[in-house]
């Protein structure tokens, strides 16, 4: 791995040059920990404070390794640092801070004279390349850095995407293991043949019957009976789609694909639930989420906010990662031909009380349980989904007049607000008369 130390005044410049309000041109060695909250207006715990001073040391011990070429103590710290952002968007979670200032500030010259295979290869340290292209580029850390001086980064060249670990395989893996050495031992107790005249005996009995003459008997047949007429189908209702409160406790970019999110989302699941991952900072059931909002919503709105999730659509693989829900979100209705997916785009929030996992449907349409995986062949999403819009009030509803299945039923609303089983409605910014999807 190429090694390059950065310059010892590359962090004041840039400190100098991005806050001149909190860091006067004068000082030599300031405080970055007193300087933290002068830059970034947000409230930070006493935990999350001691973490920023403890990754200041981490980032002074690797200048200090990087300075002394000591290139055992610089993989070390590096694959520590790699290893942290692995879940994180910021070196706080999702919080910017001065750690991740002064972490940009000695990588960057590091990261820049990185080979592709180095950045982004199978031993390649992703997560912070991903960072440095972050911090550099986010209007949430409003960086000096003039476009000739940020690092290159293509971020269509991954050589190769890590594997998340995907607790519910691990934990088959290891269930079967378990039962495999148990079934080993077993074995050894077993005679070899023991079970076979039991399975042979019922072709041995018929053979001596015919020997002796004896006539079969014969069976009388029962009648038939008629078998019940099956129950009417139930309607299509838009209440078979699975729709949740959720919570994005963060998200990226992703490394392989500049359109899209990467989401990290409580969804309410059970442990253990199909398509679903333990969170290692949080210890919660998460689903990986990837949606199209790159560019059209800025990604500090994709942070530690609530969202309403589409949670029964079959998961796709979408650029290596695979994605187990959809964020709904809303967009002007375009003429046939217009781009769609021009923007601007708003997310549906949920009532602000509704907590991660509450159930989410239009009223006078919950008639029924979400299916656990939509079929595609059924084209469920598909038929329901033109009928999601907004109201002149910002409230998202289903207009059942846009759904020709919807439309013959009797005894529903020709507008049914889109509500929390705990109460409330769910709502956009300011796009009225929009598609949601």
């Amino acid at each position: 791995m190429a090694i390059n130390s950065a310059p010892e005044s590359s962090l004041l410049s840039l400190l100098y040059r991005s806050y001149p309000a909190a860091i006067s041109p004068d000082e030599t060695e300031p405080d970055l920990l007193a300087a933290n909250p002068k830059i970034f207006p947000v409230t930070y715990s006493d935990a999350e404070t001691a973490d920023i001073k403890q990754w200041l040391a981490t980032t002074s011990s690797l200048q200090s390794a990087l300075g002394k070429d000591d290139k055992s103590a610089v993989s070390d710290i590096l694959a520590q640092v790699n290893t942290h952002l692995a879940t994180r968007t910021t070196i706080l979670g999702n919080k910017a801070s001065v750690a991740d200032v002064a972490a940009y500030a000695l990588l960057a010259p590091v990261v820049e004279k990185w080979s592709p295979e180095e950045r982004t290869g199978e031993n390649g340290y992703h997560h912070i390349v991903r960072h440095v292209d972050f911090v550099q580029n986010s209007r949430v850390f409003a960086l000096q850095v003039p476009e000739e001086e940020k690092v290159k980064i293509d971020v269509n060249d991954v050589r190769f995407v890590p594997k998340p670990v995907d607790a519910k395989a691990e934990k088959e893996r290891k269930k079967k293991e378990k039962a495999a050495a148990q079934g080993a031992g077993a074995e050894q107790t077993v005679v070899v043949g023991q079970t076979k005249p039991e399975k042979a005996a019922p072709e041995a009995a018929p053979a001596a019957g015919k020997a002796e003459g004896k006539p079969k008997e014969k069976k009388e047949k029962k009648p038939k009976q008629p078998k019940p007429a099956p129950a009417p189908a139930a309607p299509p209702s838009p209440s078979l789609i699975d729709l949740r409160v959720g919570h994005i406790l963060r998200a990226i970019n992703h490394p392989n694909a500049d359109s899209l999110y990467v989401s990290t989302i409580d969804c309410g699941d059970a442990p253990g639930t199909d398509n679903t991952s333990v969170d290692e900072e949080t210890g919660k059931t998460v689903r990986t989420v990837c949606s199209g909002l790159n560019g059209l919503v800025p990604l500090a709105e994709m942070q530690g906010r609530k969202i309403v999730a589409v949670c029964n659509l079959k998961p796709v693989t979408m650029r290596g990662i695979k994605s187990c829900a959809m964020v709904l979100a809303a967009s002007p209705r375009v003429a046939e031909g217009e781009d769609s997916h021009a923007g601007p785009v708003e997310l549906v929030t949920p009532p602000a009380d509704a907590p991660a996992g509450d159930r989410i449907y239009f009223e006078g349409w919950n008639d029924g349980e979400p299916e656990k995986v939509l079929n595609p062949k059924k084209k469920v999403w598909e038929t329901f989904q033109p009928g999601f819009t907004t109201t002149d009030a910002l409230e998202v509803a289903f207009e059942s007049s846009a759904v020709p299945v919807a439309q013959s039923q009797e005894g529903k609303p020709a507008l049914g607000k889109l509500v929390a089983k705990s109460g409330g409605v769910c709502t956009v910014k300011s796009l009225k008369g929009a598609t949601v999807r």
